[in-house]
């Protein structure tokens, strides 16, 4: 018998893909979104699944989470609140307690669930890993702000203060979070963790790179340095660098994020795991926007102004030897996801610039700040 799956943020850019990749598989899928506003700003988008069953609504309302559980042998909870965005009780209560009521649910109700997958993130780690010239393999702390203000980018060894040189990320790397949204993402991995290892699930903690690729949102200016990038060349804007845009980030074709939830299911060898899912390469964040700038024909030279965002780390790149060990491998290099996500937005007609009028709030929400003069 078909196994039967729900997907949590079914609608979005990870979750949709997951559902797309499922159902070809031959599984029974029940996707369930609420269709946020700040992502789904046109209601429900034409890329929802017409052989899967689509259920709207929040999953911090205990009735539809209720329904949405029956049924089910697995679940992909990618359903989370993102981005730099200033609402730290929406981030808490969706992420953090949605995720808790879930698991209360399925607990109370004694549900015969097989396995749940959750999606976690880089952000959970304060700064990636380092190596020292003295000290060789280190753990950085997050960079502090007085050192942000003076334009210090670099990352110093904790114990010399020697500048370090990013390498991949392993999983044990102190996490904790600098930003609201990587703390209730450490929230969410611990809970589903602890909970499976207490009631006997198998759980797994996915911990994706950035991921990008057709379908991520159009609309939302907090979240996703590649849409936000391309809409603002689009609209003859110049894109924004954060520090000296020499920062580096692992990014991860969307198809391939679905992938790596299709194998934690299938195999027993992530069990009771965090892992790394990425690219295993860092890629300046100044490159992708000359990529991108390269590839659509407008030449516009990215804006730096001496602002930064602190919490943010500098160099991530995930040491993803767990993940391949169990059978993962990315299938899309960069240039091809980026030629393909390019080729996606030019079908969406009606592309707006929505950076503007965030980076405005999130200048005055004290979320972003400025070297001092």
């Amino acid at each position: 018998m078909a196994k039967r799956a729900l997907v949590t943020g079914g609608a979005g850019l990870i979750g949709s893909h997951v559902v797309d990749l499922l159902v070809h598989e031959g599984w029974r899928v029940r996707a369930l979104d609420n269709l946020e506003l700040q992502t789904h700003r046109r209601g429900r988008p034409a890329w929802i699944n017409e052989n899967a069953e689509f259920m709207e609504g929040d999953l911090r309302d205990h009735g539809i989470i209720t329904a949405a559980l029956d049924n089910v042998d697995m679940i992909f909870h990618q359903a989370a609140y993102g981005g730099y965005m200033p609402e730290i009780t929406k981030f808490v209560h969706v992420n953090s307690l949605g995720t808790a009521q879930m698991l209360e649910v399925i607990r109370e109700k004694n549900l015969s669930i097989e396995k749940i997958i959750v999606a976690s993130s880089q952000a959970v780690y304060s700064e990636g890993a380092g190596d020292c010239p003295k000290h060789d393999l280190v753990f950085p702390s997050v960079r502090p702000i007085e050192q942000l203000r003076r334009g210090d980018w670099q990352v110093h060894c904790p114990f010399c203060g020697a500048i370090t040189k990013s390498v991949p990320t392993p999983e044990n790397a102190p996490v904790g979070g600098e930003t609201v949204y990587g703390l209730t993402k450490v929230d969410q991995e611990r809970l589903v963790l602890l909970w499976g290892k207490q009631v006997g699930i198998p759980t797994v903690a996915l911990r994706y790179a950035c991921t990008y690729g057709p379908r991520q949102s159009i609309f939302n200016p907090y979240t996703g340095v590649i849409a936000i990038f391309c809409t603002r060349l689009l609209n003859k804007l110049p894109p924004v660098l954060y520090e000296d845009g020499e920062q580096t980030r692992d990014f991860s074709f969307v198809e391939d994020i679905a992938r790596a939830n299709l194998l934690a299911a299938e195999t027993d060898k992530l069990d009771g795991l965090a892992v790394n899912i990425g690219s295993g390469i860092g890629i300046p964040i100044r490159e992708i926007a000359e990529q991108l700038s390269s590839i659509l024909k407008i030449k516009i030279a990215p804006e730096i102004n001496g602002e930064f965002r602190p919490g943010e780390m500098r160099h991530l790149t995930s040491d993803t030897t767990v993940a391949r060990t169990a059978g993962y491998r990315p299938n899309v290099d960069l240039s091809e996801g980026i030629a393909r996500y390019i080729d996606w937005i030019r079908t969406q007609g009606g592309i707006r610039d929505y950076f503007s009028e965030a980076r405005e709030i999130l200048r005055n929400k004290r979320i972003v700040h400025r070297v001092a003069r």
